[in-house]
């Protein structure tokens, strides 16, 4: 059973016309997707023009050029909205900042934001020489190196980049805000953090922290590691606080990460809760798209952010009073 992302409207009725005659108006919710040019945002406009009787969506992409795919697929050029986060970001705090005004357009009169930006690491490609020598002779332990394009770091993406967003969002009165994050938030040492010294989970929880303080109606979902499989065919298990990382496999095609935003828009089980996802071994259950059902696994839970806090509670309330 699907979650009723529309509101519906039943006219009122003279006495004497039939029930037949009686036509029900459903009003779509409009849902803005960031970084809807990267593989999860693709996906997640997608599955929303498929239900497009009950949403109306609005892309953003850094440029019209990374817009092909979304195009192809029946978005039209009018709803792409070009925001380029990382100069959004740098000019963040500045007197103006145009970088971030087809942003905040976008979000007028939105009833959802789905954030699926993130800091994408870059391989240094002679590291690779060791690596690869070290497959040959046996040796354990070499890996390649990565690094971040100019000001796109995790701080700028992740951090200041997701707070304008979630900022934007407020000031425009948007109803939720869905923010598809990563596991791995409670362990400060975690490997994800190591590469290229960016630290990327770190400052993705305190834009995590930042969102739950907000005053912003919200859903954060941290996947497990992203494949790029079919979705729509293992069953999705939800925790909280990275205990999904004791399972094997703890992968999630990155489809059902996009089913699942959706699924949570306007869906009150899945309102202010933060949560793992990852899906069960092929064969153990079986997917289910009854959302209800889905985040009733958490039984209320949700995560705890006072585990590996990026915040001062004083700094954290001052933040997000502004």
């Amino acid at each position: 059973m699907l979650a009723r992302p529309a509101h519906c409207i039943a006219p009122q009725r003279p006495a004497a016309v039939s029930r037949r005659a009686v036509v029900v108006r459903c009003e779509k919710k409009k849902v803005v997707v960031s970084g809807a040019g990267g593989r999860t945002g693709q996906l997640v406009v997608k599955k929303l023009l498929e239900q497009k009787d009950n949403f109306s969506v609005i892309a953003t992409v850094r440029s019209k050029g990374s817009a092909g795919k979304l195009t192809s697929a029946g978005l039209p050029e009018s709803n792409l909205v070009e925001f380029d986060l990382a100069a959004a970001a740098a000019a963040a705090g500045g007197a103006s900042n145009a970088a971030a005004a087809g942003l905040a357009a976008a979000l007028n009169g939105a009833d959802a934001l789905v954030i699926a930006t993130s800091g994408v690491p870059q391989i240094k490609y002679l590291s690779l020489i060791p690596v690869i020598l070290a497959k040959i002779t046996g040796k354990e332990g070499v890996r390649p190196e990565f690094s971040w394009k100019q000001g796109q770091q995790p701080e700028q993406i992740d951090w200041l980049g997701q707070k304008l967003q979630i900022d934007a969002a407020k000031a425009a009165g948007v109803k939720q805000v869905v923010l598809i994050s990563s596991m791995g938030g409670t362990d400060p040492n975690h490997p994800l953090n190591k590469l290229g010294d960016g630290n990327i989970l770190q400052w993705k929880r305190k834009a995590e922290q930042y969102l739950v303080s907000s005053g912003v109606p919200y859903t954060i979902i941290h996947p497990g590691g992203l494949i790029d499989e079919a979705g729509g065919s293992r069953q999705l298990l939800l925790g909280v606080d990275d205990k999904l990382l004791e399972n094997s496999p703890r992968n999630i095609p990155r489809a059902d990460v996009a089913a699942l935003a959706i699924g949570c828009i306007g869906l009150k089980e899945a309102l202010n809760k933060s949560f793992d996802a990852i899906c069960a071994p092929a064969g153990q259950g079986s997917f289910s798209s009854d959302w209800a059902g889905v985040v009733g696994q958490l039984g209320g839970a949700s995560c705890d952010y006072s585990i590996n806090s990026q915040w001062a509670d004083a700094e954290l309330a001052a933040a997000a009073a502004k």
